[in-house]
């Protein structure tokens, strides 16, 4: 079979060199299909005395691809047209002799015209392309499969999509500038699991050469797959760090982004993200400033500064917030607990802002943002009304799926923020049914803290009916384990007596005078801001309820339990817990 060469002629002027007068011509009609504005300027070639030759076909085709249509009916209108059949017939005829870059490029435009699948001219460059295919560049490889993907879905060009991803994987050592490298990752790395692995695996090869924007690439790729590289996010990050790379905002708000996507920490990192971005705060957008809160709340990365820059971003310009952007930015205050210094001022204009335009939101959304405000601790009793109304509630009370679930979890937290912390709330409420614990609630993963944590309590109380662990309370919280000590610090048995806390009471006595609850709350490395021993927003809140339920709390966090190494050492520990904790009660 005859392999064309890549074309190698320029289109400029032929004068004085010994190219045929036919290649003169050809320069012409080159400049002719590059200048055309309008298909019917592009199929008037055929009728202009112009020799035209297959390549001259397959140019026309990658123009007409590239022309805007007005209506969708115009480019059906336009494969019938004799001329257009007239030149797919030129083209089939010598489809042999088209140039390899050329080829690539006509397959692509024949996918975007909308050729049938029945199309024998079609069917014939997808043959052409299979036969060429260990030829062809690496690069123009690459280009077609991402228009198999992308602009055709039919059963044949899907075959095709088969074979070039395995010629991919095949040859991706032939990959040497970090560039091609990027835009391969970006445009198909994401149709091939192994592909993808190779192309990482070259990244870390190539990944010194990479500039700030190659980097950028590389990450947000990453994080629209959700592929969590660890080795290539370090090499990345370490790059990010050492290299004087000047950023600009569009890389580090998608940097911000990615690095959230991932939930990857890298503490230097995410310092020169908050130092650049500190700087650049007064020129962003609120979208900017809102799309930058979520990245850091997702990381639970709190910048003090760059977060009260936010919040003065807000204040300046809270007429021209739109509601959306303001929702993502309440959220991400929620979430990592930040209250601003000048917080009333703050709240007022939220409040202000969210007025009548509450019940207007998805109902998701309303929910999650009253949520928001009642970690933060300025839910407004009108806004509490909104959610918990029985005309608003009742669609998430079957709900099966995890979004529901996480949304009726939060409802009852709204719930518990109403009956616990604000007195003066005159209702509605979620109906008792509503409030009773769900299977779900207590179906979890244990953590290796959880097990020992249990297994130390279970020594420490000596039998089950002096306490009980994992306890579902109606507010949406589960305590690690409840205890009731009468005023001489002895333990009572926990089943002889009322527990208002309980959707469901068991008891029927009143505790002795002086009595005092204990929940015990074991708090995991996730449960903390990074780099921090500050509890996230829903922690501090689930914190709040529970002592306002009238609980004494025994916090058992995760950096002092590590420090334990005997079983002696953690009953002690927790048996200090509780003395510590009844006597700050008896000190008040």
């Amino acid at each position: 079979m005859h392999v064309p060469p890549e074309r190698s002629c320029s289109s400029g002027p032929c004068h004085g060199s010994n190219w045929p007068t036919e290649t003169c011509q050809g320069n012409h009609i080159d400049q002719l299909i590059k200048k055309a504005t309008r298909p019917e300027e592009l199929l008037e070639l055929l009728d202009a005395g112009h020799h035209l030759n297959n390549n001259h076909a397959a140019l026309i085709f990658i123009r007409l691809s590239r022309l805007p249509f007005e209506k969708p009916e115009d480019k059906a209108s336009l494969i019938q047209d004799a001329r257009f059949q007239q030149l797919l017939h030129l083209l089939n005829s010598q489809i042999s002799s088209v140039w390899h870059g050329t080829l690539s490029r006509l397959l692509r435009s024949l996918y975007s015209l909308g050729l049938p699948e029945t199309s024998k001219e079609l069917q014939s460059v997808e043959q052409e392309v299979r036969w060429r295919m260990r030829r062809l560049k690496y690069r123009h490889l690459a280009l077609l499969a991402e228009s198999c993907a992308t602009l055709s879905r039919k059963q044949h060009s899907q075959e095709l999509l088969a074979e070039l991803l395995m010629h991919l994987e095949r040859r991706w050592t032939e990959i040497e500038d970090g560039r091609t490298l990027v835009t391969i990752m970006m445009k198909v790395g994401h149709l091939s699991e192994s592909l993808m692995n190779r192309l990482e695996d070259k990244c870390l090869e190539l990944v010194e050469q990479f500039g700030p924007d190659e980097l950028r690439k590389v990450l947000v790729t990453l994080a629209a797959q959700s592929r969590r590289s660890v080795p290539l996010l370090r090499a990345v990050s370490y790059h990010l760090v050492q290299k004087p790379f000047h950023l600009t905002k569009g890389i580090l708000l998608d940097l911000a982004y990615a690095y959230g996507k991932l939930n990857f920490h890298q503490t230097q990192v995410c310092q020169r993200l908050a130092a650049d971005l500190l700087s650049l705060t007064p020129s962003l957008t609120s979208g900017e400033v809102a799309r930058c809160a979520k990245s850091f709340a997702l990381l639970k990365w709190l910048n003090l500064p760059l977060f009260e820059a936010f919040a003065q971003h807000f204040l300046n310009r809270a007429q021209d917030t739109p509601l959306p952007h303001l929702c993502s930015m309440l959220l991400a205050f929620a979430r990592l607990n930040f209250h601003p210094d000048q917080e009333d001022q703050f709240f007022s204009l939220v409040h202000e802002k969210l007025g009548s335009e509450l019940a207007g939101l998805e109902p998701a959304l309303q929910v999650d943002l009253v949520w928001a405000l009642c970690v933060l601790q300025q839910a407004q009793e009108a806004e509490l009304q909104t959610v918990l109304h029985p005309k608003f509630h009742t669609q998430f009370l079957g709900g099966k799926s995890q979004k529901d679930q996480n949304i009726f979890q939060k409802l009852l937290h709204i719930n518990a923020t109403a009956l616990l912390e604000h007195p003066e709330y005159s209702g509605p409420l979620l109906p008792a049914s509503a409030v009773a614990p769900r299977p779900s609630a207590l179906d979890r993963k244990v953590t290796p803290l959880q097990k020992e944590l249990q297994e130390t309590l279970k020594g420490l109380l000596g039998s089950a009916d002096r306490g009980s662990l994992e306890v579902a309370t109606q507010y949406g919280w589960v305590l690690d384990a409840e205890v009731l000590l009468d005023s001489d610090g002895q333990f009572l048995p926990l089943r002889d007596f009322v527990a208002p806390h309980l959707a469901q009471p068991i008891g029927s006595q009143p505790p002795p005078p002086g009595a005092k609850r204990l929940a015990f709350l074991r708090w995991e490395f996730p449960n903390f801001n990074n780099r921090s021993k500050d509890l996230l927003g829903r922690f501090v809140l689930a914190r709040r309820h529970i002592l306002a339920a009238g609980f004494l709390i025994v916090d058992v966090p995760f950096y002092e339990w590590l420090e334990l190494k005997s079983e002696w050492q953690k009953g002690a520990y927790l048996k200090d817990k509780i003395r510590k904790a009844m006597s700050e009660e008896l000190a008040k």
